[in-house]
């Protein structure tokens, strides 16, 4: 039923179609070596094969698509596992359809998403309860290491769930001066998307 309510959003859309439907992690693998797909709608909860892992499973292949990572449930433990595999979005089910179909085409254009309930509980996993927050890594710390101050600013506005117009009016720059700190930043500590950048600053505690 749930999957019948997406094929039908999906399919009202004039740019915008669904090429298959799985019932279960392993299936999605199976029909994504039938079908291309720009992007895919992972649940978590799935027999046979979870979504997690058969995110990660496809994200390891050729030319992969992109994945939006569903659930019922807004735990840190399903978003951060899932956004560790390689999702690009994480959402709950119950996200209105304008923001489900948004998520769709700004991960399709490159772009990541980060329920911003979900944002919040990571940031909440990764602050201990003293206010001290877990000692970093040495591949964290190498990772930023060329990261500017401005930039680390930046990355840590990132990591709270906002948007670069609203980086831009927190520390008074430009939306143009804002996208270029976050494409070096990108560059510089070698994530892929804004998810990664998110998990990057949660582990290094600057959320």
């Amino acid at each position: 039923m749930v999957r019948a309510g997406f094929r039908m959003l999906v399919d009202s859309q004039p740019d915008l179609e669904v090429v298959g439907e799985a019932g279960d992690g392993q299936a999605a693998l199976d029909l994504l070596t039938q079908v291309t797909a720009d992007v895919v709608l992972m649940d978590v909860r799935m027999p046979v094969l979870d979504g997690v892992e058969a995110t990660r499973r496809i994200l390891h292949g050729d030319a992969p698509p992109r994945v939006i990572v569903l659930t019922t449930f807004d735990l840190d433990e399903y978003a951060f596992a899932a956004l560790q595999a390689g999702a690009s979005a994480f959402l709950l089910k119950d996200a209105a359809p304008p923001d489900l179909l948004a998520a769709i085409r700004a991960v399709q254009a490159g772009d990541a998403v980060v329920a911003p309930s979900t944002t919040r509980r990571l940031l909440d996993h990764f602050v201990q309860p003293s206010g001290s927050r877990a000692v970093v890594s040495g591949t964290t710390a190498r990772r930023l290491a060329d990261v500017t101050d401005r930039e680390r600013e930046v990355l840590s506005l990132i990591a709270r769930g906002l948007t670069n117009p609203e980086i831009a009016a927190s520390l008074f720059l430009s939306e143009a001066t804002v996208k270029t700190h976050v494409g070096r930043l990108l560059a510089k500590t070698d994530s892929r998307d804004r998810v990664q950048l998110v998990l990057l600053a949660l582990e290094a505690g600057l959320g």
